[in-house]
């Protein structure tokens, strides 16, 4: 399902602009660039003052005593903790995937065992594994050919699926030990999760029973083995892709930005993330290829050490005033020259801006010449047509009916020509308005009873109104308003090809009033859905539609300060919702 808002679709489309526009347009790029002068200006003062509080401590002699004496002993120590952490948590799940083997292996061995187990047996099998822990999420029983021919959980639909060329069931089969656990991945259900297989060979041949654990469950349990202050533990794989991490810090399909040594068992190193010193512990587990991440701040694991920098900072404090003054300068000449490219970037940014409503101008007349060109090219065939049935030479019917038919063909193809024009007119001139206070309940049902007598009197079509009662009058003009919610029923009727229903409902939302028109019809392609508001397109083909009658409808909505929404299935139906402010609009467009 696609939600889309279209209340931005205009602004491409070009208009005549007034003196006072144009103004406020130089303006507004003042103001912009007075923002970029105040950004940079808060930013030097900003590295001003970091920078110069970063660089208060070198002093030489103080230094190499402090870094040579106790750096090196409090980073080694803290260092040594953090491994310590790291190897306690590794054991720690490296039992619990174990006992998780353990508990799908025993389902070979339990006394109700069968190689066609009916689903009753597959409901009990995964009722005995959360027994153990929660974590499990469904159980699946494979033949000797990789079909799933058991399950029981909340994926029904993986019943039956061939398995046989997954990765982790081919890693399964060529594997020296007779279990596995797999990477994080999301198979068929499209959900994360990792796998836990056994296969045992019975009568020569091998099958295969496998359940699936829930990540979130694993982090949980990892988070409750936590120790240390601050300290964040992850799993990763070979690849640095995680396996189990904090939802709310790193998303489950990312990967970490450090990837630890596969050729170590375990080993510590400091690594910089979002400009903070970091130390990373790692421990490779041993049921699977994943490493255990604890990551401290190095701020924590060495708050000794910068607890003994401070002390030396007040002995440098004259040093650091020296050079403050030279990062002054640089620092506010390297401003300097950031804000003058920042300003040119923006004068670029107006550049293309303007372009690109060129371009627009250039993709509206195309389509404008496309559209003129079909009923002129209808004219120009009847014309030569009639031509040739005044001309003796080619014997034709040339009676007045006859050549009326033809002129009739002409009027057909001239009116079409007119009608576009007729509502390019309309979606490009400036309104002056003439707000009155406007009861959208009364202008729905006065529109929808002029299409009951006119576009819906031949259709098998239901309609459904849902008024609300208290629903305050707003300031707008009643035609466009008009021709708004008549553009969008009529597309709602001609998405019904037999029968269908239409539903018309309105509310107060969010302090706007919301009107909302529902059928039950084709639906729009998501490809299409980006497209129905752009000017001359259409799905209805034949020569059916110009394609202005929802561009001329989002035209006027945005004109009141209102937008559209729109919500489509396709095969099943569409919703457009449209939102007018119950306050006066306060953009006009004078003429």
């Amino acid at each position: 399902m696609r939600v889309w808002d279209t209340s931005h679709l205009l602004d491409t489309i070009p208009a005549n602009r007034t003196s006072s526009e144009q103004a406020y347009d130089s303006s507004d790029s003042q103001a912009n660039l007075a923002r970029i002068r105040q950004h940079f200006k808060q930013l030097q003062t900003r590295l001003i003052l970091g920078l110069v509080l970063g660089f208060l401590l070198p002093n030489a002699f103080l230094s190499a005593h402090f870094h040579f004496q106790f750096t090196h002993t409090l980073k080694k120590s803290a260092a040594l903790n953090l491994a310590a952490v790291a190897e306690s948590q590794k054991n720690t799940i490296d039992l619990y995937l174990q006992e998780r083997v353990v508990n799908l292996y025993n389902l070979f061995h339990s006394k109700d065992f069968t190689l066609e187990p009916t689903q009753a047996q597959m409901e009990n099998y995964l009722s005995h594994l959360k027994q153990f822990n929660d974590g499990f999420v469904d159980v699946g029983f494979f033949d000797t050919n990789g079909i799933q021919i058991g399950y029981a959980g909340p994926f029904p639909a993986l019943l039956g699926k061939d398995y046989s060329q997954e990765g982790w069931y081919q890693s399964l089969l060529k594997e020296n030990k007779n279990y596995l656990i797999s990477d994080i991945y999301q198979g068929f259900r499209k959900v994360p999760h990792f796998t836990i297989a056994t296969r045992q060979v019975l009568d020569d041949r091998t099958y295969v029973i496998r359940a699936t654990l829930d990540p979130d469950k694993l982090y949980i349990f990892l988070r409750i083995i936590s120790q240390g202050k601050e300290v964040e533990s992850t799993l990763v794989n070979r690849q640095g892709q995680y396996q189990v991490v904090d939802p709310g810090r790193r998303p489950l399909s990312g990967s970490s930005e450090y990837v630890p040594s596969f050729t170590s068992p375990s080993g510590v190193e400091e690594i910089e993330r979002n400009n903070q010193s970091l130390l990373v512990a790692y421990s490779w587990l041993k049921e699977t290829p994943w490493a255990l991440l604890a990551i401290q701040p190095a701020t924590v694991a060495q708050a000794e050490m910068y607890r003994s920098r401070w002390v030396l900072s007040i002995s440098l404090i004259t040093i650091g005033l020296v050079i403050s003054t030279i990062i002054f300068f640089t620092i506010r000449r390297l401003v300097d020259n950031a804000r003058r490219m920042a300003e040119k970037g923006q004068q670029l940014q107006e550049m293309l801006s303007h372009a690109s409503k060129l371009a627009s101008i250039g993709e509206l007349a195309a389509g404008v010449a496309h559209e003129i060109n079909n009923p002129l090219a209808i004219i120009m065939a009847t014309s030569g047509v009639i031509r040739d049935m005044l001309n003796p030479e080619f014997d034709l019917d040339h009676n007045p009916e006859a050549i009326c038919k033809e002129l009739s063909v002409i009027d057909t193809a001239a009116t079409r020509a007119k009608g576009i024009t007729r509502k390019l007119q309309e979606m490009g001139k400036n309104r002056i308005p003439c707000s009155i206070p406007c009861d959208v309940n009364a202008l729905i049902e006065e529109v929808v009873n002029k299409l009951k007598k006119v576009e819906f009197k031949s259709k098998h079509l239901e309609l459904v109104t849902k008024y609300s009662p208290d629903l305050p009058n707003i300031l707008a003009e009643s035609d466009p308003l008009r021709q708004v919610f008549s553009n969008i029923l009529i597309n709602a009727s001609d998405a019904i090809t037999d029968k269908g229903t239409i539903t018309i409902a309105t509310e107060m939302q969010e302090g706007m009033v919301c009107v909302t028109i529902a059928d039950t019809g084709k639906g729009i392609a998501t490809k299409d859905l980006k497209n129905i508001f752009n000017p001359f397109f259409t799905t209805k083909g034949g020569g059916k539609g110009t394609g202005l009658g929802l561009s001329i409808a989002a035209s006027i909505v945005k004109y009141l300060g209102g937008t559209i929404k729109v919500n489509s299935i396709l095969g099943t139906g569409s919703s457009f919702t449209v939102l007018l402010p119950v306050h006066e609009p306060t953009k006009n467009h004078k003429g």
